[in-house]
């Protein structure tokens, strides 16, 4: 069970009060409200100019629309909050203005100085925009009380939190409570051009006490899994137009780097390399007409902080890591279907990329097209995968997608990918998604692949004896060609207390996506997964849901490959503390040895009892494959995963972390042991400026990694970066950790908008 940082409005594994607080709660209202259901906001503009400073007697708010009356839909289900507040909504010719009076208990807020999108832990408030009024997703924009932003595109299967927006925001603590502006750009947001708009809306505010209470204007429904179908109605903005500003994004980059010129041997001398220094821009137009046109040449796509190393040492599988790129983010909850047809990581370094995004009425398109550098080949098999290098290539994207009713949709998907000297990928096919009324819904997905290798054999030397397809087809790059096809079909029933969902999918032995991420093929799979959730079930326990996963699984040759079930329970208590147990019952069959009657326990515990300190645990043991050996069979694994997050000061975070897996063959055989350890630390000297340092040692491969790093960022696009990385390796033998390489870096990028 994965615990996830940002929070999703139905599941809240989150924030807690300080540690031994017992303050009550602010008195509610007087009178309590009735719930608004799908309520309508009438604004009109500000009769004068507004400051954002967090007070609110500028007299641009004289007159503004009042939204107030929350009720609570997690835990409570449309019930009376614990606390008020209010919203203030007006607009001018370039900005849409927010403001929120939060009432409270001042001594029990929880607020961290921290940098953005980390706030989610603590006291905030936001706007959900749907600016199309589709329900198919919306602009999710949230503050702090100290003003710290948190944007994430939703939808109501959940959030992006790598989606970025540009906007003012400024908050101050009161003596009853807290108080937020915000000063949203159009210019940053997309809408049809029309005399007045018409928008879904809601407000929400995140209370985190003893419980996690949530919030909202425009009452939610646990019955009615379309979210964004509950928002209300803003009307009476006029006189505003879409687009019409160009966007550039230039960079420079310049960096010194040094490595050991035998990376395979940490005593060989250590090369200085010279200072290298490179340039890009990006291109931005958004069109008064809905479309938007992206050009960036010469991105520079490197990370600033590395992604968290993974253990795979008994998988047979290609890890995945999340797309963090802003180029990439724009219109990328268009692509994201059951199949990983499209994953944009694939589109690895860029010389020159190119994007084209749009409305029109409720059928929305978008195109990406790139020329990339190095470009990796995933050759997915029944039971493994293989990653190659593939060198230069094109690639080319489309999608469009054709909203109707309420979150009900049907899209078409085109990807296609050219090798230079040969070979290519080309993916076609369809999918959609029925609302069939109340909490029952129909999605639905069918692919079709062709593939052309590339004449390469060098390249695939270490696969050249794999076959597939019945022995028809060998896994070397040798300039076969065939298609290849896969299908997915799920009935889901999401409500409050009952839930279900029965799915099938399968994968062609011949089925590939070279601009996508599927790892796997060969298979025939049925899952049936059901679910009881009970919510304040006495005054120590908000929620208990007791569930069963069944999962059977075939490859294309009939022969039974996998079942699986899994009971699990999860309980949330008082406190933000919560359990979580399961117990898998499992049966597969693997390079044609028939491993029976495993069985593995799973639990975890999280809380985040205090406002400085959140911390969780979770462990794994029983009968596991070792899948490495030359003849697989059964040991006892075991799997640890520990983190924390500690904030002695409002602007210090320390956020350690510690996973470990080991395989016991039973014979006094110890197949593998390890762990790695990471911790994150940063300090916010302002809300634009902090300092950030990440250490992390993988035992499996002898490996330290250092990353110091300085950024100061205006918004999330004009931002400066001073950094360096530092990796150890161990010697082969006895010996102690060496510097294997390391580079010094500076970036500067700035956001023009005209």
């Amino acid at each position: 069970m994965k615990r996830s940082a940002i929070p999703v409005l139905f599941l809240a594994f989150a924030p807690a009060a300080a540690a031994g607080q017992v303050a009550s709660l602010p008195a509610r209202p007087a009178e309590e409200p009735r719930p608004h259901v799908r309520p309508t906001l009438e604004i009109r503009r500000a009769p004068g100019p507004i400051v954002l400073d967090g007070n609110l007697d500028d007299p641009g708010w004289v007159g503004a629309a009042k939204a107030d009356g929350f009720t609570e839909f997690n835990p409570g289900d449309r019930i009376p909050p614990p606390v008020r507040t209010e919203v203030l909504v007006t607009y001018d010719d370039r900005r849409l203005y927010i403001a929120f009076i939060a009432h409270g208990d001042p001594a029990a807020i929880r607020a961290t100085f921290t940098d953005r999108d980390r706030i989610f832990d603590d006291d905030f408030v936001g706007v959900l925009l749907d600016t199309y009024g589709d329900a198919s997703w919306a602009y999710f924009l949230m503050v702090n009380p100290l003003g710290i932003q948190g944007d994430e595109r939703f939808t109501n299967d959940g959030e992006d939190d790598g989606f970025d927006v540009v906007y003012e925001s400024e908050g101050r603590i009161t003596e009853t409570g807290y108080q937020v502006e915000m000063a949203i750009p159009f210019a940053s947001l997309r809408f049809p051009q029309r005399p007045e708009q018409v928008w879904r809306i809601n407000f929400i505010r995140n209370y985190p006490r003893s419980t996690r209470h949530q919030l909202s204007w425009a009452a939610l429904n646990r019955d009615d899994p379309c979210t964004l179908c509950q928002s209300g109605t803003l009307r009476g903005i006029t006189g505003v137009r879409p687009g019409g500003q160009l966007e550039l994004l230039p960079a420079l980059v310049a960096s010194q780097s040094g490595a050991r010129v035998d990376p395979n041997d940490i005593r060989s001398e250590f090369d200085n390399r010279g200072v290298e220094a490179d340039a890009s821009i990006g291109i931005r137009y958004p069109f008064s007409s809905g479309w938007t046109a992206e050009l960036t040449i010469n991105p520079d796509f490197s990370q600033v902080e590395s992604d968290a190393a993974q253990i795979d040492v008994n998988t047979t599988f290609a890890l995945s890591y999340p797309e963090r790129r802003p180029f990439f983010q724009e219109g990328s909850d268009l692509f994201d279907t059951r199949f990983n047809a499209v994953y944009t990581r694939s589109i690895n370094d860029p010389v020159v990329a190119a994007k084209l995004t749009g409305r029109m009425g409720r059928t929305s398109v978008a195109y990406i097209g790139a020329r990339d550098e190095r470009s990796a080949i995933v050759l997915p098999f029944e039971e493994r995968s293989a990653i190659l290098e593939g060198g230069r290539s094109t690639s080319n994207i489309l999608r469009i997608r054709r909203n109707f009713g309420n979150d009900s949709y049907v899209a078409g998907l085109l990807t296609d990918r050219r090798l230079e000297g040969g070979g290519s990928g080309t993916v076609v096919g369809a999918d959609g998604q029925i609302r069939l009324g109340g909490p029952y819904r129909i999605d639905w997905q069918v692919l079709a692949s062709h593939t052309a290798e590339a004449d390469a054999p060098g390249i695939s030397e270490s696969i050249a004896g794999i076959t597939f397809d019945g022995g028809r087809h060998t896994a070397a790059l040798d300039g076969e060609s065939y298609w290849g096809r896969a299908a997915h079909a799920a009935l889901r029933r999401s409500a409050r207390l009952w839930s279900f969902a029965v799915e099938y999918q399968e994968a062609s032995p011949t089925f590939r996506a070279d601009n996508g991420f599927e790892t796997r093929n060969a298979f025939r799979e049925i899952e049936l997964e059901t679910e009881l959730d009970f919510y304040k079930v006495n005054p120590f326990i908000d929620e208990v849901r007791v569930g069963i996963e069944a999962v059977r699984g075939w490859n294309f040759d009939g022969v039974r490959k996998e079942d699986e079930i899994r009971p699990d329970l999860f309980v949330r208590l008082k406190g933000q503390t919560y359990v979580y147990l399961s117990h898998i019952f499992e049966t597969e069959r693997f390079r044609g040895v028939d491993l029976r009657g495993m069985r593995r326990w799973e639990a975890e515990v999280g809380s985040d009892f205090s406002r400085l300190v959140s911390l969780g645990i979770s462990a794994t043991r029983g009968d596991e494959i070792a899948r490495t050996l030359e003849t697989p069979r059964i040991g006892t694994g075991t799997g640890i995963s520990a983190w924390a997050t500690l904030k002695p000061t409002q602007r210090l975070e320390v956020s350690p972390s510690y996973s470990y897996e080991a395989l016991d063959l039973g014979d006094g055989t110890e197949l593998y042991a390890g762990y790695i350890v990471r911790t994150r630390v940063s300090y916010q000297f302002t809300r634009e400026f902090f300092l950030r340092l990440v250490g992390q040692f993988d035992d499996f491969d002898g490996a330290l990694d250092v990353e110091p790093l300085l950024m100061y960022r205006m918004n999330p696009f004009s931002i400066l970066y001073l950094g360096s990385t530092h990796g150890f390796r161990k010697p082969d033998g006895p010996g102690r950790l060496t510097q294997a390489d390391r580079q010094f870096f500076l970036k500067l990028q700035y956001l023009f908008r005209r």
